[in-house]
């Protein structure tokens, strides 16, 4: 193993055991709500979360599969990083099945009368359909991911236990270039669509039914442009703090890091643009049902508080700093900027799901250490996930840009 790796495996040894302390914070946390009589806010954190790092995870992969979709050149580096964020995606599943046993707490639709919505609006089916869209998703991402590794995983030094599976897999399949190149694609395409609508699916079904008489036809498109805005600065933050640290072997060039921000500046626009159209439309319609919803959020004591904090933290701020083409080439301010815009998402979470599960004390917010500790947890969960799998591919980080034409054409 080289120099490099061996920095990169020492580095990676000391990072998971601090994600799982975080894991383990979060965890007392939330079982400390529960045992105080405060399960309604536990839950409340528990979905809020989940949706927020399964979001950045899914919304990571997009990059990759997005890239080699339209035959991007600059950004293989990059790529290596937005797979690693794959290793989520067995977690956020288990973390989706968790919510049945909170389903109380974050479905009140259940103590209400839909007006004949139960038919789409009932535990079993919620828990089937969605259950089977993460499944069909993720096995699309794993899909891709697998034909991915082939033509990036150095089999002459198959360093650690699953590559080394991998590499004698491939070894023994011998498999065509042309052949593994098509399937690559073709599941990459699968995955970018499967992401639109499955994301869709989620923000109907675990956001926008928590008010399930209100309703918006332009909440799907913006629940998955949310998904690869925070998963871009996920990304953005990973590849900055991986650049930053010596003996990664990991480093981007200055044009790598001015594209890679100015795409996470141009979602910032697309997800304005989307809050802005769903904002509009409802405000001049004018119709009791819908804008009930953004009088609460946007006018009300104390979420409009929430609101404009979400306004400013999310696009304002990106919007201004990230006119400046130097800004995007400084590695801790754009990890600092990603990060503040991941907090301001936790908080629009909050400000979409509070209102509708604070029940009949709708007007409270009500946070505690509790919401910031179980967020430390999910995160906790994601960095050790994102480094188990980084510390199973350790050549991802030293990878060349042009590595993956040594086994097939682009």
């Amino acid at each position: 193993m080289s120099n490099g790796s061996q920095s990169v495996q020492n580095a990676k040894s000391r990072i998971i055991p601090a994600a799982l302390g975080l894991v383990l914070i979060g965890t007392v946390a939330f079982g400390w709500s529960l045992a105080a009589g405060r399960p309604a806010a536990a839950w409340r954190a528990y979905l809020v979360n989940f949706l927020l790092f399964s979001a950045i995870a899914q919304g990571a992969l997009v990059f990759s599969a997005m890239m080699h979709t339209v035959h991007a050149k600059w950004s293989r580096r990059l790529e290596n990083l937005a797979e690693s964020f794959a290793a989520f995606f067995p977690v956020s599943f288990v973390l989706f099945l968790g919510l049945f046993f909170g389903r109380a707490y974050v479905f009140p639709w259940m103590h209400q009368d839909l007006h004949g919505k139960e038919v789409w609006l009932n535990v079993p089916f919620l828990f089937s359909r969605d259950g089977i869209a993460l499944l069909v998703l993720y096995g699309l991402g794993f899909a891709y991911l697998y034909y991915t590794l082939w033509f990036k995983v150095d089999a002459g030094n198959p360093a650690t236990g699953l590559q080394h599976r991998l590499a004698r897999l491939w070894a023994r399949r011998r498999p065509d270039p042309e052949k593994y190149q098509h399937r690559r694609y073709l599941f990459g395409v699968l995955y970018l669509m499967a992401f639109a609508v499955v994301l869709s699916l989620i923000g109907f079904d675990l956001v926008m039914a928590a008010e399930p008489h209100w309703y918006s036809t332009l909440f799907g498109a913006y629940t998955f442009i949310k998904a690869i805005y925070v998963g871009f600065g996920a990304l953005l933050i990973l590849a900055a703090c991986t650049h930053a640290s010596r003996g990664t072997g990991f480093l981007l060039s200055r044009s790598e890091f001015i594209d890679m921000g100015k795409l996470f500046f141009a979602f910032c626009l697309a997800w304005a643009d989307f809050f802005y159209c769903q904002l509009v439309v409802i405000w001049y319609g004018n119709i009791a049902e819908e804008t009930a919803y953004v009088i609460t959020r946007t006018m009300l004591a104390p979420w409009n508080r929430v609101a404009w904090a979400v306004f400013i933290v999310c696009f304002v701020a990106p919007f201004l700093i990230l006119l400046n083409r130097r800004i995007k080439t400084v590695p801790w301010f754009m990890t600092c900027l990603c990060g503040i815009v991941l907090i301001g998402m936790w908080l629009e979470h909050y400000l979409l799901l509070g209102p509708a599960l604070a029940g009949h004390n709708g007007s409270s917010i009500a946070f505690s250490a509790g919401d910031v500790l179980i967020f430390l947890g999910f995160a906790g969960l994601l960095i050790a996930a994102v480094t188990g799998y980084l510390r199973q591919f350790p050549g991802m980080l030293e990878a060349a840009a042009g590595k993956a034409e040594q086994k097939g054409t682009d």
